[in-house]
């Protein structure tokens, strides 16, 4: 049976369109426990997208992507690189929280992934930092990536660069984590600066 929200994305040119169309999203089991379907937020035109695996509690709360401890760490990281959070991209691969803050279920992905991609393509943006394993794991349609080993390495993403790296909620939990995290974004840093 075809899923009347995908039918209609053909004829979508406009962020703020589908925003409307995945606030109503009931695609899979996860909306029921959730406050609020976390859509992302940022600069509809931004030249870098940050992508995490899920809304946790704070996100559900408010409706907004990282605005829990993990978003406050990653608001500091935006500052230390020199950018505004408003001049960003910040969405997640499921845009309803899963419950107890769980990762997402591979049958959960495959329902939310196809919305994430239509925002891809309506941002357009050259750079995709994903945040965490699990985000990295899906953008790349790879199982057998590990972040330990393969964070910091660039990506052909299509016609975009990828920079897999840590997720903020580890860097709160190991805070060793933090100095490779910086090497990562000095990385995309230099990299932003060719499409100022």
């Amino acid at each position: 049976m075809e899923d009347p929200l995908l039918k209609k994305t053909l004829h979508i040119n406009s962020l703020d369109e589908w925003r409307e169309l995945c606030l109503k999203c009931r695609r899979c089991p996860l909306h029921k426990g959730a406050r609020n379907v976390v859509f992302g937020e940022g600069d509809p035109h931004a030249r870098i997208m940050f992508i995490g695996e899920g809304p946790g509690g704070e996100e559900d709360r408010l409706g907004r992507p990282f605005v829990g401890a993990a978003g406050k760490l990653l608001d500091r990281i935006f500052s230390a690189a020199g950018w505004r959070r408003e001049e960003l991209y910040i969405a997640n691969i499921v845009k309803c929280r899963p419950p107890g803050n769980r990762n997402p279920l591979q049958e959960e992905i495959e329902t939310c992934y196809p919305l994430l991609v239509k925002q891809i393509e309506l941002i357009d943006p050259p750079i995709i930092v994903t945040l965490g394993a699990v985000a990295a794991k899906v953008l790349l349609d790879s199982r057998d990536f590990y972040i330990t080993r393969e964070r910091g390495k660039w990506r052909q993403l299509g016609s975009r660069m990828l920079m897999p790296t840590f997720h903020p909620a580890a860097l709160l939990r190991d805070p060793s984590k933090k100095r490779p995290v910086w090497e990562d974004i000095k990385q995309v840093m230099a990299l932003y600066k060719e499409y100022a």
